[in-house]
């Protein structure tokens, strides 16, 4: 029995180390951690959250306008690209617990300095 609970114990003291390594890793969303996972993880826990999710809060006009270039510059917008337009998928290039990289940067060396994994 002891074994047991040693067991639980150990599980249960991952499951909060983890959650709390989630919590820590993007300062940037700290106030919807409070209102719980589901509120992102609309597909359910094991599923990225949709884009109807992000876009809650961040609206892509906004941030197509935010990541605007100019000049040679002009066509390298992630959030409007030439590519997908703003119709690329949030979870593409963005990601809440894992680092990620933009996904133009499969083809492209673009630098997108405030770039927020």
């Amino acid at each position: 029995m002891k074994t047991v609970n040693t067991l639980l114990l150990l599980v249960l003291g991952a499951c909060i180390a983890l959650s709390a390594q989630a919590r820590d890793q993007r300062d940037y969303h700290e106030m919807v951690y409070d209102s719980g996972c589901k509120t992102c993880h609309d597909q359910g826990m094991k599923s990225f959250p949709s884009d109807d999710s992000c876009l809650q809060c961040h609206d892509m006009a906004e941030l197509a306008q935010q990541t605007k270039r100019e000049g040679d510059e002009a066509r390298q917008n992630p959030h409007d690209s030439m590519h997908y337009g703003q119709e690329a998928p949030c979870m593409e290039c963005h990601g809440e617990h894992t680092p990620k990289q933009a996904i133009c940067m499969d083809c492209h060396n673009f630098d997108f300095p405030k770039f927020k994994q």
